[in-house]
């Protein structure tokens, strides 16, 4: 899925019982590394899950903090991740690690970014990393609500802590993060694990990333050897154990990102269900973050809600059916379609197997049919395009009915031009309304008609030539077909003749 266009909130003054409460200064998000083993062109933290990319969804957790600055160090793809911020939270500082030396160089060039800016940095500076896309609000306010110490360490307790660093505690304090390589059995037994993200003193910390040395085998500073200072000092460390061990899931490669994606994928069926909406099979349900469902909607398997989709109640939607930023009116059914920017009235009929493309919008008690494909045109009330027609720049007004396999010409190879079809018009099958044209209130077209000029209201519009019958052609010109073979024993007594017979079906339409 792509990504959805939709700005974040920006952060304000976070309140409890009319007082301000622990207000970060900073919250520096960690979003510079390469991301080798996604193997993509496109940066790691841009990749997306729910609608969102992983470092939007660290942004989105951040603000519940309500921090004076959100930071985002960038370095890797950093055009590309510029340009994303600046769309989806231009509110967000960046600042660039030129060269990767380390997570606590990371966070070192970004404290003094900040102060360089004129900052004052009085409060606690929350790290955090930019691929934990499960990370929530809530848990960060947790972290913060009870941190009162040099730092709270954010860990989480896990079945299996295979290649996590493990917290290392000494009477409820943090002593140490130890990492797998470097732990003994017995500490590999610990099954409490950090989640490289972080609440600190700021001043405390600034003084130690100045003591940390690359002195390792990468040649680069941990933000991790900051704890160590910490504890040599008699600093006391903390940790604060997130509610949900999911909540610290990182992503470094696609099968992680599938995980992380399914995972998301349920959190937000689980809210929706619990909100009054009905799945019939929540596994194939994917809904994107910025979706409105109220209750008593009913999504049926295989459908995808993305962007800022809307759905009213009482819809059905589903099954087989993709929306991407469309509003779906009370009551209204949606079966095996694809919508993008289009807008369903209530009461409404969408499908199966139909197409709407952007602009479409459809009025209540509209119709859109089987293999019907509408662009940037208007169905008024009680329309109806029931099926195998095109419909494009086109008004169409209430209660009109477009026959089967119409199609409305609207491109002549350059521009395209607009049709607008009158209220209680009824235009026959298989007809071509070539634009610019339009059809007054109460007319009808004769089917088979290409449609070039205006039709008056209440008048019958016939666009097509006289039907010709060549009698005895198929014994003449086809003798030895199974054709041929039918028609004789169909008539034997007739005899192979040229004679034409000239037919008009528009007699009955003709007046007295």
């Amino acid at each position: 899925m792509g990504l959805t266009r939709i700005r974040l909130r920006r952060p304000s003054p976070m309140r409890k019982d009319g007082a301000v409460t622990k207000r970060p200064s900073a919250v520096i998000i960690l979003a510079a590394g390469e991301g080798k083993r996604m193997k993509s062109a496109l940066p790691k933290v841009l990749h997306p899950i729910a609608g969102r990319s992983l470092v939007g969804h660290v942004i989105e957790a951040a603000a519940h903090l309500e921090p004076e600055h959100v930071m985002v160090v960038v370095g890797h793809g950093r055009d590309l991740v510029v340009e994303h911020l600046a769309e989806v939270a231009p509110w967000v500082l960046t600042v660039v690690q030129e060269e990767q030396l380390g997570t606590g160089h990371a966070v070192r060039i970004a404290l003094e970014d900040l102060l360089g800016r004129g900052a004052t940095i009085d409060g606690p500076v929350v790290v955090l990393t930019g691929d934990t896309p499960l990370l929530t609000g809530e848990t960060l306010s947790g972290m913060v609500a009870e941190h009162d110490s040099a730092c709270t360490v954010l860990t989480a307790r896990v079945p299996d802590p295979t290649g996590y660093g493990r917290i290392i505690r000494v009477d409820d304090a943090v002593s140490a993060i130890i990492e797998e390589r470097d732990a003994t059995d017995a500490q590999r037994s610990i099954d409490e694990i950090n989640s490289g993200m972080y609440a600190f003193d700021a001043a405390l910390l600034g003084a130690s990333l100045g003591k940390l040395g690359s002195d390792n085998s990468q040649g680069e500073e941990y933000l991790t050897d900051v704890i160590g200072l910490l504890t040599a000092d008699g600093h006391r460390v903390q940790a604060h154990i997130a509610p949900d061990a999911d909540d610290i899931r990182g992503v470094n490669d696609r099968a992680q990102l599938a995980d992380a994606a399914a995972i998301m994928r349920d959190r937000i069926n689980l809210r929706w269900m619990r909100d009054g909406v009905t799945m019939a099979d929540p596994a194939s349900v994917w809904i994107d973050v910025d979706v409105e469902l109220e209750p008593d909607v009913t999504l049926l398997p295989q459908t995808i809600l993305r962007g800022p989709t809307a759905i009213a109640s009482g819809a059905r939607v589903g099954p087989g059916t993709t929306l991407v930023s469309c509003e779906v009116g009370a009551d209204s059914e949606v079966i095996h379609t694809w919508a993008e920017l289009a807008v369903i009235g209530d009461n409404a009929q969408v499908g199966p197997f139909t197409y709407l493309r952007p602009g479409a919008q459809l009025g209540d008690g509209a119709k859109a049919g089987a293999y019907v494909e509408i662009k940037n045109s208007t169905v008024g009330d009680r329309a109806k395009v029931p099926h195998l027609s095109y419909v494009g720049d086109a008004e169409i007004g209430e209660g009109t009915n477009i026959g089967a396999a119409t199609v409305f010409v609207n491109y002549d190879g350059r521009d395209k031009h607009r049709t607008v079809v009158g209220r209680d018009v009824r235009v026959g099958s298989d007809s071509m309304l070539v634009a610019p044209v339009e059809i007054g209130d109460g007319a009808y077209t004769a089917a088979g008609s290409v449609i070039t000029d205006n039709v008056p209201p209440g008048a019958m519009a016939v666009g097509r030539a006289r039907q010709r019958n060549i009698e005895g052609w198929v014994e003449r010109r086809r003798p030895d077909s199974s054709s041929a073979a039918a028609a004789r024993a169909a008539a034997p007594s007739n005899e192979a003749s040229d004679r034409v017979t000239n037919v008009d079906s528009t007699d009955s339409f003709r007046e007295e």
